[in-house]
């Protein structure tokens, strides 16, 4: 503790020592405050003894103040306003931080959770202003650590350098074809090798759907060259309809298309797609205000929400290839 701070009294202090020179009185001064007129006495008696000075003179008639007393209030009188100043101003940016979110997320998050959880905060909170933009979780990443975004939400397998981060929801990706492709008829499943031989189209690099691929195929000799490279989730979904290659995206993505029949999932034989969706702010921050409710909304969906599975049952798939035979 610094010398200055061991001298200078409280803010409750120096106010209680402004309400008895104004009002005269100990006891009407603790009564205004809200304190007994015991603990006002001895809080009198305590700013004397650390500023070393009489701030009173005490009659039976009243108190008050003695010279010291008088100069003390005067400048007590210029730090409870430059507090007042500073708790308004304080309260002020709090309120513009409250007021506002920036969210920056990864497409299968912005895309396929983000409405819902959006929708709850804005019942909890409906005067928040929200802004989502969407990147790939390497581009979330800088956004977030350069201060753009209050939060942001990543794919990937692990939380990005320089960022602390949570699990809000799990994930795992599918390859998916068109009906008409030869994959969408086979008997068994599809191999790790045979994936990794395949020229596929697939999600930028960057991206947390690239990266779980990537690392999935690594010891199977790695992703083929890919016939597309797109940052579209929509694009990537069309190109697989098209029939001409499959693609691998999140199963929230392709959940539609593979319930309807649009596309069809193919199981890949001992392959682990499984991916953690995250949360992430700067490392050795919290998420506060809006931040802090969306993350409290994020973790209460996942405690209550199930994606659906979209990989069909092996026999199910048996059965529909000895019908085409």
């Amino acid at each position: 503790m610094s010398t200055l701070s061991a001298r200078v009294p409280e803010l409750a202090a120096l106010e209680l020592l402004l309400a008895v020179v104004r009002l005269g009185s100990v006891g009407r001064a603790a009564a205004e405050i809200g304190v007994t007129q015991p603990a006002a006495s001895a809080r009198i008696r305590s700013m004397e003894r650390r500023l070393g000075v009489a701030l009173l003179e005490r009659s039976p008639r009243g108190s008050r103040p003695a010279e010291a007393g008088t100069l003390v209030a005067g400048w007590a009188a210029q730090v409870i306003e430059a507090a007042q100043a500073l708790d308004a101003g304080v309260g002020a940016l709090r309120e513009r931080r409250d007021g506002r979110l920036r969210v920056v997320a990864s497409l299968t998050v912005a895309e396929y959770l983000m409405p819902g959880w959006l929708l709850a905060l804005h019942r909890a909170r409906p005067g928040t202003a929200v802004t989502l933009r969407t990147a790939n979780s390497s581009a979330v990443a800088e956004q977030v650590l350069a201060g753009t975004a209050d939060l942001g939400f990543v794919e990937g397998t692990h939380t990005p350098a320089g960022l602390s981060g949570t699990v809000v929801a799990a994930d795992r990706l599918v390859v998916v074809v068109s009906p008409g492709h030869p994959w969408a008829r086979r008997r068994g499943e599809v191999t790790p090798g045979e994936l990794a031989a395949t020229s596929l189209a697939l999600r930028e690099r960057g991206s947390g759907t690239r990266e779980v691929l990537d690392r999935a195929l690594a010891a199977f000799g790695g992703v083929s060259a890919p016939v597309l490279e797109l940052a579209s989730t929509t694009a990537l979904k069309a190109a697989a309809a098209s029939g001409a290659v499959p693609v691998v995206l999140s199963e929230l993505a392709v959940a539609d298309e593979v319930t309807t029949g649009r596309l069809v999932a193919v199981p890949v034989a001992d392959l682990d797609l499984r991916r953690p969706l995250r949360a992430v702010w700067p490392l050795g921050q919290r998420p506060a205000g809006p931040a802090r409710d969306l993350l409290s909304l994020t973790r209460r969906a996942r405690r209550t929400d199930a994606h659906t599975d979209v990989r069909p049952a092996r026999s199910d798939r048996a059965g529909r290839a000895e019908r085409d035979r």
